[in-house]
C-alpha cells in the first residue's frame, strides 16, 4: 500500500509540471490601439521573451522564478533598468483565461491582450474606430 502511495504521488508530479522558460514569451497590448509591430516605446506592445519584460523605454530581467500552486503563474524578482535608473520590484504573472497576460506589481494588477498573430506591420487601430472620445 505505500509503495502504490509513492508511485502515485510521483505520476502527479510528473503530470503537472513547473512552468517554463518562456511560458510567457509573447507580445502583449496595454490597449486596444497598441501598435504591436513595435515594443520598448510608447504605443508600442509589451514583449516577454527570454527571460526578460520589455517595458516602455525599460526592461526587467525575471529572476527567482516561484511557482503559484495550482495556477498557472509564479512570482519574479524583477531586476530592471529604464531612463538611467536601477530597480528591483517582485511582480505576478499568470497566463488569463483568454491567453493573455495577468500582472500584478506593488499593488496594481493590469490585464493584457495577447498581441495577434501575424499583426500587420504598421497598422494601428485608431481611438475614434473603436468607440473610445474624449467626452465630446
Amino acid at each position: 500500500m505505500r509503495l502504490r502511495r509513492g508511485w502515485t504521488a510521483a505520476l502527479c508530479l510528473l503530470a503537472s509540471p513547473a512552468l517554463g522558460q518562456g511560458a510567457f514569451d509573447g507580445l502583449y497590448m496595454p490597449s486596444p490601439t497598441t501598435d504591436c509591430s513595435v515594443s520598448g516605446v510608447e504605443g508600442g506592445a509589451l514583449r516577454i521573451e527570454e527571460g526578460v519584460f520589455y517595458g516602455v523605454e525599460s526592461e526587467c530581467r525575471m529572476t527567482q522564478p516561484v511557482d503559484v500552486r495550482d495556477m498557472n503563474a509564479q512570482l519574479f524578482d524583477m531586476e530592471c533598468e529604464g531612463e538611467g535608473l536601477e530597480w528591483t520590484q517582485r511582480a505576478f504573472v499568470m497566463a488569463a483565461a483568454d491567453g493573455g497576460l495577468v500582472m500584478a506589481w506593488d499593488g496594481f494588477a493590469f490585464k493584457y491582450d495577447r498581441c495577434p498573430d501575424g499583426a500587420l506591420t504598421g497598422t494601428v487601430t485608431r481611438a475614434d474606430e473603436i468607440g473610445v472620445t474624449n467626452g465630446e
